[in-house]
């Protein structure tokens, strides 16, 4: 149950990006978004109130963009929406609360999108921990379950909500098979795939989560639904001609 998750806490490696010297010494604050550098570690606010800026101006990306991550809805289906994203990211959380159940709803139950999600998970510990998690999960066929149960469970970077015994108080919440899964977890057999993920994303341009691809059309940013959504009609309108 909910009440049972611990109040553990564990250390982080989120940095705050200084604010820029200008002339006479004055001090200026940048802004900060949720992007990842490198793969060498987060760049982070823990209080970051405006999302990452949308981009859709690079050219497609060409190539198998969704791997063999899990996914939802027709595999033979017209358009392939990618997601990276992080289970720690705020603006992952927006686009879970608020794009994720309309494109789900309009698109993949209607079989015109297949939506697959992949880890870019580069917040600290947790957000590694937390991806495993799923993936512990996904051998049981409750990839998804869990994926939500995360985002809903957000509560700050590397505070103690994803450590690794509330992960598997989650997995026994969601009445997963605890003993096979808290092996999973234990064993750390999914860290060179969320490695994988976050080079493949690095590799086509992922800086920020999350970031989508809609037919290796990339949009970075917690953009508004319509965005996407009209991302999405130009791509149908293409494989009906």
């Amino acid at each position: 149950m909910e009440s049972e998750v611990s109040n553990e806490k564990n250390s982080g490696s989120s940095l705050l990006i200084p604010g820029a010297i200008i002339a006479a010494g004055a001090l200026v604050a940048l802004a900060v978004i949720y992007s990842g550098s490198g793969g060498a570690g987060p760049v982070s606010s823990k209080k970051t109130e405006t999302p990452p800026a949308a981009s859709e101006n690079s050219p497609p990306v060409s190539g198998n963009i969704a791997d063999d991550d899990p996914s939802l809805g027709n595999p033979e289906a017209p358009v392939v929406v990618v997601e990276f994203s992080d289970f720690q990211c705020p603006f992952c959380g927006r686009f879970f609360q608020i794009v994720e159940p309309r494109l789900i709803n309009d698109y993949v139950k209607t079989g015109k999108v297949r939506f697959v999600y992949r880890d870019f998970a580069f917040l600290g510990p947790e957000s590694t921990w937390a991806a495993a998690a799923a993936n512990c999960a996904n051998e049981q066929g409750k990839f998804w379950e869990y994926h939500n149960y995360l985002f809903e469970h957000q509560n700050g970077e590397n505070q103690g909500a994803f450590s690794q015994n509330n992960l598997k108080i989650f997995a026994k919440t969601l009445d997963l098979e605890t003993a096979k899964f808290n092996s999973c977890l234990d064993s750390g057999k999914y860290e060179s795939e969320i490695a994988k993920d976050a080079a493949d994303g690095r590799a086509i341009g992922v800086s920020a989560t999350p970031t989508t691809f809609v037919n290796g059309v990339q949009v970075t940013g917690a953009v508004p639904y319509e965005q996407i959504k009209a991302i999405i009609e130009a791509e149908l309108a293409k494989a009906n001609k």
